[in-house]
């Protein structure tokens, strides 16, 4: 148990830290941290970048950027559902429709669910249930949130997690809507139209079986923004204390201060200082595998390139499939992609017929974008299938 220093020593402290910090900043300081290892600044230079001796109040740099830019990227979403779309927008500017009027952002179950299953699935598994890796999605109950996995060698110990999911756990649906439009498909991000988007939100929110103004979502459900206003997560009132007060926004500072000082919220165990923990070790302890600080003082690269694959002392594709990034999702189980070398997966895909594999690796399928997002000819992507698949019987 850790109890707080006297808060006014402590704001002096933090006063002294940040004035020392400034100082040590403007007199360029002969030490720099990088990956919590320490370098020095040798002739103005932090390893092989210049430390910046100019004065710098003021920048002049590039140009503002115009409302239609801002638009584009601005995206987030608030936990009041402020900043959410009602209009389909491209390039942040409005889509119109064929009558020439603002077309509506909205999207059903049904939709999600045919986006999900071409787009989420191989990684977050059927109905969100988790796998290959990533999250599940949907499960778990609030209730489970109070499972604490507890020391072995504590009398009565927890083997169970708390079910963190989207319905158990998230407090505010904003922040699915927002994340999947910012982040999703992980290969492919911000490729969602607003409507897609609030398909998929539809979707995931309906297998975690959550109800919008007592409604189930059955797939003829269609989101929009003004449907959106009315989602109650189930642990919205789970997350203390509570921060949120836009009437007041000093109230959530002092809410988190007033429960960080009071030491008996960290909990309130016997002090253990020898033999606390009954039997073996090993398996708790997390230890770093690797002595990185060997090459802590080595200057970086500065190269920019990638190794190339010398094309002549390989099958042809090889070269193309290493240089291109393939390998990336081509020998990682943890992606869905059929790996190279396992017969079965690639045995499944030649079933389909050599012309409609090419065709499906050319034109994209499911999560892959079209050539894996390479720039290569047609005839030379082929060669690439060709090469995965002979490596795989």
């Amino acid at each position: 148990m850790f109890i707080l220093e006297n808060i006014k020593k402590l704001k002096s402290t933090i006063l002294s830290i940040s004035l020392a910090t400034l100082l040590v900043s403007s007199a360029h300081a002969a030490s720099s941290v990088d990956g919590a290892v320490k370098y020095p600044v040798k002739d103005g230079k932090y390893t092989q970048y210049h430390v910046n001796t100019q004065d710098t109040k003021e920048f002049n740099i590039g140009r503002d950027a115009t409302k239609t830019e801002i638009a584009a990227w601005d995206l987030d979403v608030a936990y009041d559902n402020s900043g959410l779309p009602e209009f389909e927008m491209k390039h942040g500017k409005v889509v119109l429709d064929e009558n020439g009027k603002p077309k509506k952002a909205e999207g059903s179950v049904e939709l999600g669910n045919e986006l999900y299953d071409a787009q989420c699935v191989m990684c977050h598994g059927d109905f969100g249930s988790g796998g290959k890796g990533y999250p599940k999605l949907a499960g778990g109950t609030v209730a489970s949130l109070k499972h604490q996995r507890l020391n072995p060698a504590d009398e009565n110990p927890d083997p169970d997690n708390p079910d963190k999911t989207i319905g158990s756990y998230w407090p505010y649906a904003s922040t699915l809507f927002w994340y999947i439009q910012e982040s999703m498909p992980f290969n492919h991000p911000k490729s969602l139209t607003n409507s897609e988007t609030y398909a998929l939100t539809a979707y995931l929110l309906s297998v975690n079986n959550i109800t919008i103004d007592g409604q189930e979502l059955d797939d003829d459900f269609v989101l929009d923004k003004e449907k959106f206003q009315k989602i109650v997560m189930p642990n919205v009132n789970g997350f203390y204390p509570e921060t949120n007060t836009p009437e007041n926004p000093k109230k959530g500072v002092e809410n988190m201060t007033k429960f960080l000082s009071d030491p008996t919220n960290y909990g309130k165990g016997t002090r253990c200082m020898k033999d606390c923990i009954k039997g073996d070790v090993e398996n708790l302890v997390l230890r770093i595998q690797e002595d990185l600080s060997k090459a802590a003082n080595e200057p970086l690269s500065t190269a920019r390139e990638l190794p190339k694959v010398d094309a002549s002392k390989s099958a042809p594709g090889q070269a193309d499939y290493e240089n291109a990034g393939c390998s990336a999702c081509h020998s990682n189980t943890a992606i869905g992609a059929p790996v190279v070398g396992d017969k079965a997966a690639w045995d499944k895909v030649v079933s389909k017929g050599l012309e409609q594999v090419y065709s499906n690796g050319i034109n994209g399928i499911n999560a892959m974008p079209p050539k894996g997002g390479a720039d290569i000819s047609d005839e030379k992507f082929k060669q690439i299938i060709d090469y995965m698949i002979n490596s795989s019987k």
